[in-house]
């Protein structure tokens, strides 16, 4: 283990959405650089095929509390920091990882704490509505900003989501960006790809913007295939009609047919990194994305890009790739060198940088983007 490493580190994790990937594949990450982690659970149980995974990793120990985007009430959360901090002096823990800034608000623990904001609803309502959050909300605003301040470094997956929560909640020094990675293997050849366009993720949720894609798909010359659920655990939901909708899939029969499919669409309006398309991407999908800040950041020369609230855009560059295939053999090869580049070493290389310059700040200089 090298100096400045934390020997234990205690790491939040939901089973909702892709924070568990991201939490799984860093976690495998830093265990190989000789650090323990422990998973504390939160929101809804895992399956038992989640739990096995996590358990192949490190401890898992799931708590009987909520995640704050699925309560109203700001005193349901109100018991997560002595939890938290009991399995911190429980498990003889450096340092903490949390992947929800809120549950870092009131946290008393003696060792550094590293907040991860993957999203949140103050953003989620100015990327997807362009407004502040709703009165009835606002103790979400204030629980996340005073998350954000408590913690000693605040990561956040691109520079475009980076940007939109200093906007929110004002300039933060501690913020660093680190991208997120995938650890899905570049194949060792190009099969021949089908003639269907697929799109991944939580369909219920409006930031995903599935509506605009299903009314896309009846303009299309390929099928769009969606995959992913149309209920949200709080009853949000979206009805599709035009496309060949599979339902929500395990990673594995989701990748499969990334594997399959020729054109990858992602039309999500909000998207602080947006997992689903490098993992297409790296299985040679060509894409076709929404014009939104994250993804010109990641993808810029690598797809083609529709206006978010445009089905004739999206079904455009849909029957684009489908028609040129050279076009879609050209832009499949840059987005895969593309994504090269997000792999769970240097994802776990730079969060380790950061680590070190909590615990041994004369030793590692803060890692900056």
């Amino acid at each position: 283990m090298q100096q400045g490493q934390p020997r234990k580190i205690l790491m939040t994790l939901d089973a909702v959405g892709g924070v568990w990937r991201y939490a799984l594949d860093l976690a495998a990450g830093l265990s190989a650089q000789g650090s323990e982690v422990v998973f504390a659970g939160l929101g809804p149980q895992p399956s038992a095929d989640k739990r096995r995974e996590a358990e192949a990793i490190g401890d898992l120990v799931w708590l009987d509390a909520p995640l704050d985007w699925m309560v109203s009430d700001p005193q349901d959360l109100a018991g997560i920091p002595d939890l938290l901090s009991d399995l911190v002096s429980r498990h003889g823990v450096d340092l903490v990882h949390l992947n929800l800034p809120t549950q870092a608000a009131d946290l008393r623990v003696d060792v550094p704490v590293v907040a991860v904001s993957h999203s949140c609803v103050v953003t989620w309502f100015a990327g997807v509505r362009r407004q502040d959050v709703p009165a009835d909300w606002a103790w979400q605003k204030h629980l996340n900003a005073q998350g954000l301040r408590r913690a000693d470094r605040v990561i956040a997956p691109s520079r475009a989501h980076a940007d939109m929560l200093e906007a929110c909640y004002g300039p933060m020094p501690q913020l660093t960006v680190v991208h997120n990675a995938t650890r899905i293997a570049v194949p060792a050849s190009s099969p021949n790809r089908e003639p269907f366009a697929l799109a991944a993720g939580r369909w219920w949720d409006d930031g995903k913007n599935g509506f605009v894609l299903d009314q896309a798909a009846a303009s299309t010359n390929w099928p769009v295939v969606m995959a992913g659920p149309t209920i949200g655990p709080n009853g949000q939901s979206v009805t599709l009609a035009n496309v060949d909708h599979r339902g929500e899939l395990g990673h594995a029969a989701t990748m499969d047919l990334m594997r399959r499919a020729a054109i990858f669409v992602s039309p999500s309006v909000y998207e602080p990194f947006g997992l689903a398309p490098l993992e297409a991407a790296r299985l040679g999908a060509a894409l076709v994305l929404a014009d939104i800040a994250t993804y010109r950041e990641l993808w810029d020369g690598a797809a083609l890009f529709a206006e978010a609230s445009d089905p004739h855009a999206f079904a455009d560059a849909i029957n684009r790739l489908a028609e040129r295939p050279v076009l879609r053999a050209d832009l499949s090869r840059r987005a895969r060198e593309i994504s090269r580049r997000f792999t769970p070493e240097v994802q776990a290389e730079q969060t380790s940088r950061i680590y070190a310059s909590l615990l041994s700040p004369s030793l590692v200089p803060a890692a900056a983007e």
